[in-house]
């Protein structure tokens, strides 16, 4: 900040607080206040944004203990006060005046040089009030840490089963038309929200443009269900081939399908796992996951219920629900 503001402008009145506020209650205004007109919260209102700017200036001079005492002691020395090169004027209120006590230097009509290894005194009170040159920007608002970062926006997009798994680069448009190439990583999940850094609104006054954050839904595969990296796939079987034992074919997602061997008297619902068919991301790769359903016929032959009711007259006289009415009575 160029110090000619620090007698322009009062700090104290722009926050609405007395001289001797303390920096709880300094802190406490300045955050209303900051609410009231940060630009996310007027989006396009000019007056706000610069208000914005002004209370950002006051408070960070002020919450400042050392800047405080300096501010303070540069008011006191009167709000008409004006800088003027060394031997621009005559009379007092010039540069000489006003810093040649602090420096040690002379009094009014003296002449004074505030320099130091070619630095002229606007460089030697850049140095002193923490701001650059006079007329120069120093950065950023003071006390707001820098220029405004752009708004962040909010997208969705739906992908294929595949796509979410496999990973892919797609193509999106923004509202304004713009296409924007996204790469979607290998598995994404339904609900997952991926940050497009920079592609967002851009910063009202030269800091960094926001990002754009894109949630993805994925749709639901026919045959295939996530299961973190696993892939979950439901394979019926015949009666004969659960107890007899089989090998049948199972789909991967993709690809050929894998041969798996059912052990004789495989149960509904025992998982057959085939290593590495399943998602691969930078995290490692899962596995195919065959969970065992009996497929029952809807209808059966005269001949085949006569061999069914044979059979079952040969098995052992035990009812297979009995431990769990056991375990419900417990």
């Amino acid at each position: 900040m160029a110090s000619q503001d620090w007698f322009d402008k009062d700090f104290y009145k722009v926050l609405g607080v007395s001289k001797d506020v303390s920096e709880a209650e300094l802190k406490k205004t300045y955050r209303k206040l900051a609410r009231k007109y940060h630009p996310d919260s007027n989006p396009g209102d000019a007056a706000s944004e610069a208000k914005f700017k002004e209370i950002s200036e006051a408070h960070s001079v002020l919450s400042d203990p050392e800047q405080r005492k300096e501010y303070d002691q540069i008011r006191a020395m009167g709000s008409g006060a004006r800088f003027t090169a060394p031997g621009g004027g005559q009379g007092t209120g010039g540069f000489e005046d006003v810093f040649g006590g602090m420096f040690g230097g002379g009094g009014a009509g003296q002449r004074t040089s505030y320099q130091q290894g070619g630095a002229d005194y606007d460089d030697l009170l850049g140095g002193l009030f923490g701001g650059g040159r006079f007329g120069q920007t120093t950065g950023g608002f003071r006390g707001y840490g820098g220029p405004t970062r752009g708004r962040d926006v909010t997208a969705s997009t739906t992908l294929d089963f595949i796509t979410a798994t496999q990973g892919d680069q797609i193509t999106l448009q923004t509202s304004e038309g713009k296409p924007i190439t996204v790469r979607i990583p290998a598995g994404v999940s339904d609900g997952q929200k991926i940050k497009l850094r920079g592609k967002g609104q851009p910063s009202p006054d030269g800091g960094e443009p926001g990002d754009i954050v894109l949630t993805v839904s994925v749709r639901k595969h026919p045959v295939f269900e996530r299961d973190g990296l696993n892939l979950r796939v439901t394979v019926p079987v015949t009666f004969a081939e659960a107890a007899l034992g089989a090998t049948i074919e199972v789909p991967t997602l993709g690809g050929a399908p894998v041969k798996l061997r059912v052990a004789p008297g495989t149960p509904s619902g025992r998982v057959l796992r085939v290593k590495g068919r399943g998602v691969t991301t930078s995290k490692g790769t899962g596995d195919l996951l065959a969970v065992v359903q009996i497929a029952v016929p809807a209808h059966l032959s005269k001949d085949a219920q006569e061999a069914l009711e044979a059979f079952a007259a040969k098995l052992p006289d035990e009812n297979p629900r009995s431990e769990l009415l056991r375990a419900a009575r417990d």
